[in-house]
């Protein structure tokens, strides 16, 4: 039997749906939830993301280390379901706090969310490792990595229309809404993490569990300052998203159509991108995705309230731009990697990395409230959104280009 046939990669990567329908509320609908559906101040809910998100960043090299010994030493499954469990029960808790009093909700807001974070970062960290050490293959990896992130979009996609068609379209209200989709999220991870148990390919790395803790590898290094800028261009629309549609383009009943065609062209584009990386290599794939996801956050900054058929396009665009920006990196990594280091440990340092980019763009609220916005008042100064929301991520993103670009210069001199 093939073992890396379809099915098996399949077993895989399929655990990236369940944890893409927590990314995406988690990083998109909470700040909007807490500030607006609970009452909690915009700039409350803005530090306590930033500061959940660096607890979840700081955390991550050691979560690495710990999934490191659980792999090596054979028994990563007995950290992967208590992980799902905890997963299932603080990301329902995150939507239905037990108090309603300002300081008390702040609280809740930053507890259940560290919990969200570290489980997830368990599972998250063991699912990327996982796909690189199944084979030391380029085509296996790009294969991997493509049913990974396919199926996280799929889950993306799930997060984004699931709540708005259950409350436009079935009439729950919100709170109902958020009811059936964590039920539907807690089904999806348990069957997920099953299946990546019983049928994906096995692991194929380092059998010996490291006696000391694993080093930034030179790989890591050549790459944080990259990781970092292209994480921004990412996290600062997302966190936004919702506001830019509701205040800026006054169109809140089309932002789940929004996210969906978003969503929708990142998975249309993941075979391309994992071609693109056989042909050229990472890097050079990457570099491409890079560009067009410059030209669309130009444009968005750029759009007037009601230009809702543009915005469809510069989705459709930065959507396919994502795919880039989900399935090459990891690869690109494990290019970057000695045979003897760590795959669970490296990838802990790159999620620090990821989720650092992500913290800071929390930031991203508490400036909007400076600059006079105020969320659900298109009376405010919402000429803030454009700028904070497009102008920005493209600047980030020239300059992860740019460090991309003499990272190729300095590899082909060498």
């Amino acid at each position: 039997m093939n073992p890396f046939s379809p099915g098996r990669l399949a077993a895989c990567g399929i655990t990236g749906l369940p944890l893409a329908m927590v990314a995406l509320p988690v990083y998109v609908l909470a700040p909007s939830w807490y500030s607006t559906e609970l009452g909690l101040s915009l700039s409350t809910t803005g530090y306590l993301l930033v500061g959940a998100r660096l607890f979840d960043t700081a955390q991550d090299p050691f979560l690495g280390q710990l999934v490191g010994r659980f792999a090596h030493a054979g028994r990563l499954g007995h950290l992967i379901w208590p992980a799902s469990l905890v997963l299932i029960a603080s990301f329902g808790a995150l939507w239905f706090p037990a108090v309603s009093a300002s300081t008390p909700l702040a609280v809740w807001f930053a507890i259940t969310l560290i919990c969200v974070y570290s489980a997830h970062a368990v599972l998250n960290i063991s699912l990327l490792s996982w796909g690189i050490a199944i084979s030391p293959q380029l085509q296996v990896q790009n294969r991997a990595a493509a049913w990974r992130e396919g199926a996280g979009l799929i889950g993306v996609m799930l997060a984004s229309v699931l709540p708005t068609w259950l409350t436009s379209a079935r009439g729950y209200t919100p709170r109902h809404a958020m009811a059936l989709f964590s039920g539907v999220f807690a089904s999806c991870l348990l069957v997920a993490v099953f299946a990546w148990a019983r049928w994906a390919p096995a692991w194929a790395g380092q059998n010996k569990t490291p006696d000391h803790p694993a080093r930034v590898s030179h790989g890591i290094r050549q790459l944080a300052l990259l990781v970092v800028l292209n994480g921004l261009s990412v996290s600062v629309p997302a966190t936004l998203v919702l506001f830019y549609v509701n205040d800026h383009l006054q169109a809140p009943d089309l932002a789940g159509a929004f996210l969906a065609i978003y969503f929708l062209a990142g998975m249309a584009g993941l075979p391309l991108w994992s071609h693109l990386s056989d042909l050229m290599g990472p890097a050079r794939a990457w570099s491409l995705g890079m560009l067009l996801a410059i030209l669309s956050f130009v444009w968005a900054s750029a759009l007037q309230a009601g230009a809702l058929y543009p915005f469809a396009l510069i989705c459709a665009c930065s959507g396919l731009a994502l795919g880039a920006d989900l399935t090459l990196p990891p690869v690109l990594l494990a290019r970057l990697l000695a045979p003897d280091e760590s795959l669970p440990a490296q990838y802990g340092y790159w999620s620090f990395l990821v989720k650092l980019s992500t913290a800071l763009a929390g930031f991203a609220l508490p400036l909007l409230s400076a600059m006079d916005y105020h969320p659900g008042l298109r009376s405010s100064h919402t000429g803030a959104l454009p700028l904070v929301y497009g102008v920005l991520p493209a600047v980030c993103k020239c300059a992860a280009l740019a460090c991309l670009q003499r990272l190729v210069r300095r590899w082909e001199s060498s």
